[in-house]
Formats: structure tokens, sequence, C-alpha cells
């Protein structure tokens, strides 16, 4: 039986402040929590006698079967699954010298939590293991994040810094610092590298000043023709995933 606590509770994970509390994020969803399911520590699984069943051999601490009304009543989807899962929040080593040795994505101020997972998920398939996000980038584990991450969460480690120390202390390197712009060089005809930092920007600002500063190679993503008048700009998970194929187009 699921009590009315254990609803209270899985429900206030939708909050910042109380995951922080809590040291837990939210799962839900037949692949999602299958994916996360031993690469974090599984603190509580709800789910339907069905789904049990076909995954018997679980590690959580605490497991509860349920109908598929009670899971309704604790889902924050609107569409529920068969399952959901509250996991703890990972905590990883944070190493500054990184982008030496690999090619890292960089967040500045990406606000929208979808776009954000999709940006995760994104690193994912071409194999980014690291994200630096700056303090107002989103909530890597909103649900909303976590949902848009499809699993890609269980490879893919954030890491929420000072942003601008971050990249000045690349720059003061000599560490390769990528990021797009408007008034770039075309990405196309850019010399890239296997390793440093790809800066991607705010949904609405792009990639602030004091930031853009240090960038050493400022890339646009061309649109088609050019001199046509077309959107003012591209998402920034679309961009990311452009920018993210053709540094790995060059290397392959």
């Amino acid at each position: 039986m699921l009590s009315k606590n254990r609803i209270k509770y899985i429900r206030s994970l939708e909050m910042k402040k109380y995951r922080k509390a809590e040291n837990s994020f939210l799962a839900e969803g037949n692949k999602l929590v299958s994916d996360l399911l031993g690469h974090f520590s599984c603190r509580l699984l709800i789910a339907t006698t069905a789904w049990l069943e076909q995954h018997p051999l679980l590690l959580a601490q605490e497991t509860i079967e349920v109908t598929a009304e009670e899971l309704a009543r604790a889902s924050l989807l609107k569409t529920p699954q068969e399952v959901l899962a509250v996991f703890e929040l990972p905590s990883y080593s944070y190493d500054d010298t990184l982008p030496a040795r690999s090619l890292c994505l960089a967040l500045d101020d990406v606000q929208d939590p979808g776009n954000l997972g999709t940006i995760i998920r994104i690193a994912d398939w071409f194999g980014i293991e690291d994200i630096f996000c700056s303090p107002g980038t989103a909530d890597a584990f909103n649900p909303k994040t976590v949902q848009a991450t499809m699993g890609a969460l269980a490879r893919v480690k954030l890491h929420y810094c000072d942003l601008k120390a971050f990249i000045r202390l690349q720059a003061e390197r000599k560490i390769p610092v990528f990021g797009t712009f408007l008034d770039g060089t075309n990405i196309y005809s850019q010399e890239l590298s296997p390793k440093g930092v790809i800066v991607m920007g705010n949904e609405g600002n792009g990639v602030c000043k004091e930031i853009e500063a240090m960038v050493s190679k400022k890339l646009l993503i061309p649109n088609y023709p050019q001199g046509q008048e077309t959107s003012e700009s591209l998402n920034v998970a679309v961009a990311t995933a452009i920018v993210c194929a053709e540094f790995r187009r060059r290397m392959s």
C-alpha cells in the first residue's frame, strides 16, 4: 500500500530544495528506470506487479508493489508508466584538467530543463562524458531534465562550478575553448580539436561577455543559403548536436 506520506515525499522531489534536502531524485518510466538501476543507488522502487515480475533481480533499498491507480497518484507524468524510482544524488569529483585530455561541454546558463536533458543525451551519443555548468544552468536532476535524458545521466557527469573561473583556467593553460556565435568562423572551415571545451550559451542571451572574451575559437553554424533571411538563431540543444557531430566527424 502506498501511503499518503510516501506520495507526498515522491512528489516533493519535483522541487530542487527537497531534492537537495533528501539528497535524492526521481525517475519514471520503464526504460529510464532500467537504465539508471545499477548506476545510481536506488532508495525506493515503486512498480506494478507485472513490472516486478519482469524484473526479478533488482537492487533497491525498499520496493513497494502497487496498482496502476496507486502509481498514478504518485507520478508527475500525465501518462504514468509501470514504475518510478527514487535514486540517491551522485557525487562526482571535480577535475578541471579534463579538457586537456578529452572533449567536454560547458553550459552558460542553459535554463530550460528540456534543453538540458536533450544536451545530456546528445553528449552521451557523441561520447562526451563531462559537462561543466554555471550555477544558473538548470538542475540536471529536475524530473523534466531526467526524463529528457532518456537514461544518458547514467553515463554523463555534470559538474556545477564557477564557469567563468573554469574557462579562464582553460584559457591560461592554452586549452582550446570553442563557442558558437553569429560573428564566428564557419565551423565547416574552422580547425577543430579532439580535446578542449565547447561552450554553449543561454537560450536568449547566448554566451556571456566575460566568457566570450576567453573563447579562443568562435564558431558559426551557417544557415542555407547564406544571405537569405532565416530564423534568428537555432535552439541551443539543436546547435549542440550540430557542433558535436562536426567535431566527431573530423576525428573519425
